[in-house]
C-alpha cells in the first residue's frame, strides 16, 4: 500500500520510503511508515498532514513527462463516451509518455501502446513500473506500418496524420469497436473525417473538444479561476459498424 500525505491547503506528497522533505518542513520515514491511514501528522514547521492511502491518480499525477500527454479531463471523456470496460482490450499509439495507456490501462483488462522513438518507450516502461500496471504492452512500432494486434475493442490515435492509420485500425477492431483520433488542430479532423467517411463500414459519430473551467470559492466571493483549462485537442469519434 503507497501511502499520502495531504496538507489542509489541498497540497499532496506521495511517500516514497524516505525522509519527507517539503517547503513546509520535515517529517521522518519511519513516523509515516507507523502511521496508520487518517493519521495527522505534524511537520517540524508545526504544518499539519493527513496520512491517506494514495489512489490511483495521487500517483499518475507524479509519473514522469517527456511528450506532452492527453489531459485527463480529455481521457475521462474518452472513457465515458465509448463505453470504456473492464474486458475492453486497448490499442494506444503514440505512446508518448504513457499518459493514455496508463490511464486506460487501470480500467480495462489490455492495453498495447506503440511509438517510434525509443526514448519515448523508456520513459512509458518506467511509469509502468512505477504504477505496477501489469496489463500494458510497450512496443517499438509505427502503426502508419500496420497493428500487431485483432479484435481490440479500441484503438486511440494522437498521430500527427491519424488518416494514415485509419484502415489499420478498422482492421484490429471488433465490429462495434471504435477508433477515437486526438488532434491539436482542425485541419487534422477534416482530413481524418473525410477518410472515414470515404471508408465503408466506419461510421463517424462525433467531433467535439471539452474545456475545464474551476471556480473559486471563498464564502460569498464566488468567481471562474482567472486561467480555464481550455484546448487541448479536438476528439474525433469513429465506430466500425
Amino acid at each position: 500500500m503507497d501511502k499520502l500525505l495531504i496538507d489542509l491547503k489541498g497540497r499532496k506528497y506521495l511517500f516514497k520510503g524516505k525522509d519527507m522533505h517539503t517547503k513546509d518542513g520535515f517529517i521522518s520515514a519511519d513516523e509515516i511508515k507507523k502511521a496508520k491511514l487518517g493519521t495527522v501528522l505534524k511537520t517540524n514547521k508545526d504544518v499539519l498532514m493527513t496520512v491517506l492511502e494514495a489512489s490511483f491518480l495521487d500517483k499518475y499525477w507524479k509519473i514522469k513527462r517527456g511528450a506532452q500527454i492527453i489531459p485527463i479531463k480529455d481521457l475521462g471523456f474518452i472513457a465515458a463516451e465509448v463505453g470504456l470496460g473492464k474486458d475492453w482490450v486497448v490499442v494506444d499509439s503514440g505512446s508518448g509518455s504513457g499518459g493514455s495507456a496508463l490511464f486506460f490501462a487501470n480500467l480495462c483488462k489490455k492495453v498495447y501502446t506503440y511509438d517510434i522513438r525509443e526514448d519515448h518507450l523508456k520513459i512509458v516502461e518506467h511509469n509502468i513500473e512505477f504504477l505496477g500496471l501489469k496489463n500494458i504492452v510497450a512496443k517499438l512500432h509505427d502503426i502508419y506500418s500496420g497493428i500487431l494486434v485483432k479484435d481490440v475493442d479500441m484503438v486511440l490515435l494522437d498521430l500527427p496524420s491519424p488518416w494514415e492509420a485509419l484502415e489499420h485500425a478498422k482492421s484490429a477492431l471488433k465490429n462495434g469497436g471504435w477508433i477515437v483520433s486526438y488532434s491539436p488542430c482542425i485541419p487534422q479532423v477534416m482530413d481524418f473525417v473525410e477518410k472515414v467517411r470515404a471508408s465503408e463500414g466506419l461510421l463517424f459519430f462525433k467531433a467535439c473538444e471539452i474545456t475545464e473551467q474551476e471556480w473559486d470559492v471563498n464564502e460569498r466571493k464566488v468567481r471562474p479561476k482567472s486561467q480555464a483549462i481550455g484546448h487541448s485537442g479536438f476528439l474525433t469519434f469513429v465506430r466500425k459498424i
